[in-house]
């Protein structure tokens, strides 16, 4: 699709969610398949407009798509809306299925024996500011629904299967009339599920799935930053029904350090540095993220002076490299000085006073000397005139 989500819906990037459930079900029902038997490509509008919805409304799915586009949706493990059973359900569930007429796609029959996979979790984790530069291993434990094993994700007893839900006959959706629609809900003895389990198991009480808790080995690379997400497939909830488990998704979080700052991939630091060191030059060893690195300060250097060491950043996650370190000086004033440093300071400022008021009076002077040899010169070609 060329179009963004926002123009598919017809809203804008600021849009509300209200604003954005609003536009969909608009669309929704225009370009529903039951309404448009003969128009495929009323079809291909319907499956843009759910994929659209599914990601906006969604504020995970949302953020990511703002920053990253569909590019960033596909890293992060979407893969799109699903089949057309998939969607269909899924208006149902949102607006009660207020489109058709009865029969089509709507009314196929769920296989209630289809594995079913695990959803996907989400664990936060937070680092030091050194660990995302260098990277880290950490073993963290995980609480979660894990498939069961004595049924093995059926949530029947052993030697036991779940019945046909007699209400709605393996569907999970009932189907009542309301004026010239019909309208097709969840049914509420199954649950959606199409059957039902007269022989719960012991261990998960017929839910298929029990909690556990883990220990998860979270490898953390180089160069992550706060917000920076990681997935570990399969490390999520457990699948039903011979299903797949979910994944699990860590967001990291990094703590500040005491001096240095970062940007990207290039580090910041504010080097404090003695004014008759400033002044005079020296070579200074300067803390950096990986050990210490030589710095060569000019003679004369001022307070908020900038120096780049190459090389001396944090490695990029994509690889090519490492970025750069800037060096802020901070010249010190001396403070708590003993007699001896204060005179000498004394003998010091005054030189740079003779200096400055020589200086200053040469300018003076010949600047003054200057104009009136000029006013001279221009005087006597007048006269001369």
């Amino acid at each position: 699709m060329s179009k963004s989500y926002y123009e598919i819906l017809g809203v804008g990037k600021d849009a509300s969610a209200e604003a954005i459930k609003k536009a969909y079900r608009k669309l929704a029902m225009k370009y529903h398949p039951d309404r448009n038997q003969d128009n495929p490509e009323a079809e291909e509008r319907f499956k843009e407009a759910a994929e659209a919805y599914e990601v906006l409304s969604d504020l995970q799915k949302r953020r990511i798509y703002d920053t990253y586009g569909k590019e960033g949706l596909r890293n992060s493990g979407y893969s799109g809306p699903g089949n057309s059973e998939d969607i269909f359900s899924h208006i149902n569930d949102l607006f009660g299925d207020l489109f058709g007429f009865g029969g089509g796609t709507r009314g196929r029959r769920r296989d209630p024996n289809a594995p079913v996979q695990g959803e996907d979790l989400r664990y936060d984790i937070r680092i030091s500011f050194m660990e995302a530069v260098h990277g880290v291993t950490r073993q963290v434990e995980v609480t979660k629904r894990e498939t069961c094993w004595t049924c093995e994700g059926s949530g029947a007893r052993p030697g036991h299967k779940p019945q046909v839900c007699p209400s709605c006959h393996g569907r999970g959706q009932v189907i009542r009339s309301q004026g010239f629609f019909q309208v097709t809900t969840t049914c509420p003895h199954c649950n959606g599920a199409g059957q039902i389990i007269t022989d719960p198991c012991n261990d998960c009480h017929g839910e298929g799935l029990v909690n556990r808790t883990k220990k998860v080995s979270i490898r953390i690379p180089a160069g992550v930053d706060t917000g920076s997400r990681m997935r570990l497939s399969g490390e999520g909830e457990g699948g039903r029904r011979g299903g797949p488990s979910g994944d699990l998704y860590v967001v990291i979080h990094v703590d500040e350090h005491e001096h240095f700052q970062r940007d990207g991939q290039t580090i910041y630091l504010r080097l404090p540095v003695s004014m008759v060191r400033a002044a005079l030059g020296c070579e200074a060893e300067v803390p950096t993220i990986h050990g210490t690195s030589k710095l060569k300060i000019p003679a004369g250097t001022q307070s908020g002076e900038r120096f780049v060491l190459r090389g001396e950043g944090v490695a990029s996650l994509r690889g090519g490299g490492k970025g750069d370190m800037v060096v802020e000086v901070q010249v010190q004033t001396p403070v708590k000085l003993t007699k001896e440093q204060k005179e000498l300071l004394r003998e010091f400022d005054a030189l740079s006073k003779e200096h400055e008021e020589e200086g200053f009076f040469a300018r003076l002077f010949h600047g003054s000397l200057g104009k009136q040899k000029k006013k001279s010169e221009a005087s006597e070609k007048v006269a001369n005139v």
